[in-house]
């Protein structure tokens, strides 16, 4: 018998509604515990550099990610070890001396733009989501968003999408559409797609009990 974690990557666009598609998945499985690992929280440490470095970081590519530590981490919570996840503190660009200590679950979602982008990363998942929302809402989603929670312009907000994030969205996470299991139009809103996954899911847990 096999207690092996159910890891699952849910990738999409900003805005695309990953979020809320993981916390549907999360209310369909009240009698498993489920951890949800942010793939933001392992943007790579820039204690080295200097701040006015730090500012010109590209959020929105695969090399501002330190996927090996977030694949260290995955693999040892596949084996039910505990991790202490970092902690990205956006004011000063880089991370912060804080951690949070993870444990292992039956069910582990990664979550996050660039989750499919690493082959690695990929070959440790169970399922693959892409969530696949129409451009114009994404940015609708961001817009709000970045001015309510992060204290943005809308100017501030439109250029940054017009020069860094939809570019890279275009190179590299929309290919990673080709590698999805599962792929969700309208993220949350498409409950049936939800209800089919958390199905696939259940079916994935009891093979894995037998």
């Amino acid at each position: 018998m096999s207690d092996k974690p159910v890891v699952i990557g849910v990738a999409g666009g900003t805005g695309s509604g990953k979020t809320t598609v993981t916390r549907s998945i999360i209310q369909q499985f009240t009698d498993k515990t489920i951890l949800m690992m942010e793939q933001d929280y392992y943007y790579k440490d820039q204690s080295h550099l200097p701040f006015e470095e730090r500012l010109k970081t590209n959020y929105d590519h695969p090399l501002a990610f330190d996927n090996d530590l977030l694949i260290e981490h995955v693999k040892k919570l596949i084996q039910k070890e505990s991790v202490e996840k970092p902690v990205y503190d956006y004011k000063i660009h880089t991370r912060s001396d804080e951690v949070i200590p993870v444990d292992s679950k039956d069910v582990i979602i990664l979550e996050g733009i660039m989750v499919l982008e690493d082959p690695r990363l990929r070959d440790l998942m169970d399922i693959k989501v892409f969530v696949d929302t129409d451009a114009d809402v994404r940015i609708v989603r961001r817009l709000l968003r970045d001015i309510k929670e992060r204290g943005r312009t809308i100017d501030s907000v439109i250029e940054q999408y017009i020069n860094v994030v939809r570019p890279m969205h275009l190179q590299f996470v929309e290919p990673t559409k080709r590698y999805a299991d599962i792929i969700i139009p309208e993220g949350g809103q498409n409950h049936v797609a939800i209800d089919l996954m958390a199905s696939k899911i259940k079916t994935i847990i009891q093979e894995k009990g037998n």
